[in-house]
């Protein structure tokens, strides 16, 4: 995944970038931040199954055996149901978190380096973050609903994402006009979808799109066709009666 890390900051750039990073609030039922009363062994032990969860289902999908995930979390799964009571709200706590951490590259990026390497960078998180989930918004889709506070929440939040991102590097004219946020989200999970057999196409075809994405250039003046020869005025005409001759007017080629 890239990071705000992977490209060298420009000082007049961080300034600029700095105006625009996040100040909005969450989209209600988006973020999921443990209780302030928590204590702090009960934190680590809930970061721990967070984590734990996350390769899981990475790994085999929505569906991993949660004694599974406790074991890697080194906590009984006593511990894991009192922190998570089902399935669908374990899948619910890692889909949040995934969405935070792929949110918050989009704020150290667009603070941090120019604008096409932000909007550039943001994608491949994008793409990174899609990769690894493996039907969790399926199951959860299937277990609270496309409407949901859960998911429109989180969906609202990579669409600002992205289109904070593309916006910026919109006004900075690195990037066309006539795109749109959506337009991003779907090229991205388009090219997530059809490398997940061959994860290792992704990158170059992300690579592809992006090159789309940047401003188009006036086309070349095409290259004018082969006219007869000035000097060769006075050299006798095809044959019309020759069937292998081009008819007046035309050019073979």
């Amino acid at each position: 995944m890239s990071t705000a890390e992977d490209v060298p900051a420009a000082d007049e750039d961080v300034a600029r970038n700095e105006d625009v990073a996040r100040t909005d609030a969450a989209p209600a039922g988006c973020w999921d931040e443990p209780s302030a009363h928590m204590r702090a062994d009960a934190r680590r032990s809930r970061a721990k199954l967070l984590e734990a969860a996350t390769t899981a289902f990475a790994e085999h999908g929505a569906d991993a055996p949660l004694d599974d995930i406790a074991r890697r979390a080194g906590v009984g799964i006593g511990t894991l149901y009192r922190h998570f009571p089902t399935r669908t709200d374990l899948q619910a706590a890692v889909y949040r978190s995934q969405v935070f951490a792929v949110c918050q590259t989009a704020d150290e990026l667009v603070a941090t380096v120019p604008p096409e390497q932000a909007f550039f960078g943001w994608v491949r998180a994008m793409a990174g973050y899609l990769a690894t989930k493996r039907g969790l918004s399926r199951a959860l889709i299937e277990a609270v609903g496309k409407d949901s506070e859960l998911i429109s929440g989180c969906w609202v939040a990579m669409r600002d994402s992205t289109d904070r991102l593309l916006a910026h590097a919109q006004q900075a004219g690195v990037l066309r006009a006539d795109i749109s946020a959506h337009d991003v989200l779907r090229l991205v999970h388009g090219i997530t979808i059809a490398t997940e057999t061959s994860p290792a196409d992704a990158d170059r075809l992300l690579a592809l799109v992006l090159d789309g994405l940047r401003p188009q250039t006036a086309a070349a003046a095409p290259t004018p066709l082969a006219g007869p020869d000035p000097s060769a005025s006075d050299r006798p005409t095809s044959d019309p009666s020759d069937p292998s001759a081009p008819p007046t007017g035309e050019v073979s080629g």
